[in-house]
């Protein structure tokens, strides 16, 4: 895609969602922190189910921590690898009171550096807490980049790499959103739902599905 190109393709995604938002639950920093771990290889639907009645009683890293191992593992049994991430949860909620004040840090550095967080939950919490221009790039986004021709790569870091230098302003604090959502409900992993695109004509992907099958 030209620059041209890309400016319209977000500025399209933005006119028709204006205030795009993560669909994951949460009610400050760190239930996002949380969240976002939880969601690692599940769905948004899924982790909201299990962290509602959680983050009722739960808001902070002592809170969790008085909740304990399986009292949380009670809450999340729903989702996926349920034990590990229990056990990353609680040790982050630990670090976060041993050496940060129990306050969530603001920099991918300090992040990363809490149990089950890595590269791509960092800049979630980044961009979604504290308004800092990142691309957390998971498979939706994976598979739109190279689909699109808007950023490939093989791998997140690749895609990411070429987001931070392709996404201009003023779509920079949305467009890992944009992109998430746009694969998530439209440029869906089996078959791309291109007839009701709003970029299709800005779009490289060859095998574009321009009809509507039958019985949907």
């Amino acid at each position: 895609m030209t620059k041209d190109q890309i400016f319209e393709f977000f500025r399209r995604l933005a006119e028709d969602n204006p205030n795009p938002e993560t669909e994951l639950e949460y009610g400050n920093a760190y239930q996002l922190v949380v969240a976002v771990a939880l969601s690692a290889q599940a769905t948004d639907v899924g982790v909201n189910k299990a962290t509602r009645a959680l983050f009722a009683k739960v808001d902070n890293p002592r809170a969790m921590l008085d909740l304990g191992l399986q009292g949380l593992i009670e809450h999340i049994k729903t989702i996926g690898l349920f034990n590990s991430k229990a056990k990353n949860v609680i040790a982050l909620s630990q670090l976060l009171i041993d050496e940060y004040g129990g306050e969530v840090p603001d920099t991918r550095e300090d992040l990363v550096r809490l149990p089950g967080v890595g590269r791509k939950t960092a800049n979630v919490v980044l961009n979604c807490w504290f308004g800092q221009e990142t691309f957390a790039v998971d498979t939706h986004i994976l598979r739109v980049g190279n689909r699109t021709g808007l950023a490939k790569g093989k791998t997140p870091e690749k895609v990411e790499e070429k987001l931070e230098k392709r996404v201009p302003e003023p779509f920079r604090l949305g467009a890992h959103h944009w992109l998430i959502l746009h694969g998530r409900y439209v440029c869906k992993a089996r078959t791309p739902e291109c007839w009701r695109c709003k970029v299709v004509d800005l779009c490289s992907f060859r095998k574009k599905v321009l009809e509507k099958p039958r019985g949907r």
